[in-house]
């Protein structure tokens, strides 16, 4: 029996992708909503005639590495390789210095075709551990705590059983917001903050106060992730739990140096900024050594797998970006997320949406 699958072409099919409609931002003058760009699919295709896809926002860029440096990597290589191409990967980054999100792409595409040759899903792949899990509500940034309030009272009715602020980037501000909302909501709904990366030691360390008082089950992001030392000193300082390397490069090496030096209560995992599903479950996995949850970072098909493999995470983030809010299609009633069932990661969907596989192919060529 053949346990092989060559790879005999890559290709990068460029979408447009229209604005994100509300827009929205992250905090006071950081956007997160993204404008009309050109995004593409990364398609790998086998001498079995299986095709594994995967998708970026960043079409230009994905082009123009795959054309210089991965093609040539990639094809005539076995697809099944996935630790090998990881690390081959990880070799190149050392001429190129990929953006974080590379790896993941790549990567994702090699689990789509194992996913289709065996006919599972990739959380299945990955040993499976639950088939639901509870999403949490992630808001973006509204404008005012009177709207706040309204926001939360609507995705506690739609189903969600649990809060996660993005606030203005403002300490004493976003300190009134998150004990407001603490006020309003109870004890008993679990809340989370997410700085954004917004502050700097002194301004981290206030808000952090506040959320210790409010009893917030995590304090997210308050500062750039470049300074280890300054998320030690924070831990120090606070007794709200800290989450971090969200977005640190390095994938589960960097990860074991914010756990090394005392400061993660848990750490932030996923497939666009940790190295795709491999480089995720490492880091997962590290985690769960040092008795530490992973949590899955944004939503998403991938993130949905994610969920559904990693033993120590807990819940789905669940983006709202509108208000009225409008509930996540992933999400049902009860405020949970059902396990994929398509084999792979599941994009033909999305996938024959932009046209049929043949129509598309022909643009890449």
């Amino acid at each position: 029996m053949e346990f092989s699958l060559e790879i005999t072409a890559v290709h990068v099919v460029r979408v447009d992708v229209p604005a994100h409609t509300p827009a929205f931002n992250w905090r006071t003058g950081l956007p997160g909503s993204e404008p009309a760009m050109t995004g593409a699919w990364l398609v790998i295709e086998t001498d079995d005639g299986i095709t594994g896809l995967s998708f970026c926002n960043r079409g230009a860029i994905l082009e123009d590495l795959v054309d210089r440096r991965l093609r040539a990597e990639l094809v005539g290589k076995d697809a099944l390789a996935r630790e090998f191409l990881w690390h081959r990967v990880w070799e190149l980054n050392r001429i190129e210095r990929f953006p974080a999100w590379l790896l993941g792409v790549v990567d994702v595409a090699l689990w789509d075709l194992a996913g289709k040759q065996t006919g599972l899903p990739i959380y299945k792949l990955l040993g499976g551990f639950r088939e639901s899990i509870p999403a949490y509500a992630s808001t973006v940034t509204y404008g005012s705590i009177e709207e706040y309030l309204d926001v939360a009272d609507q995705c506690l009715e739609l189903g969600y059983s649990a809060i996660k602020l993005h606030a203005w980037g403002d300490a004493r501000a976003d300190a009134r917001l998150s004990t407001a909302l603490r006020e309003h909501v109870g004890d008993d709904v679990p809340l989370m903050y997410d700085g954004s990366a917004g502050f700097d030691l002194l301004d981290a360390t206030y808000l952090g106060h506040a959320l210790s008082d409010s009893g917030y089950l995590w304090y997210e992001e308050p500062m750039p992730e470049f300074n280890i030392t300054a998320y030690k000193r924070l831990a120090e300082r606070v007794s709200v739990p800290l989450i971090v390397a969200e977005i640190a490069e390095g994938s589960h090496m960097n990860t074991a140096d914010f756990i090394a030096s005392g400061c993660a209560a848990a750490v932030r995992t996923s497939t666009g900024l940790r190295g795709g599903f491999t480089g995720a479950m490492r880091t997962a996995h590290l985690a769960d050594s040092f008795l530490l949850r992973a949590e899955v970072h944004g939503g998403g098909l991938t993130a949905e797998h994610l969920c559904m493999a990693i033993s120590n995470t807990t819940y789905y983030e669940s983006l709202v970006t509108s208000n009225p809010v409008r509930r996540e299609a992933a999400v049902d009633a009860q405020g949970n997320v059902k396990a994929p069932t398509a084999p792979g990661v599941g994009w033909e969907t999305q996938w024959t949406e932009t046209g049929t596989p043949q129509q598309l192919l022909k643009l890449a060529i």
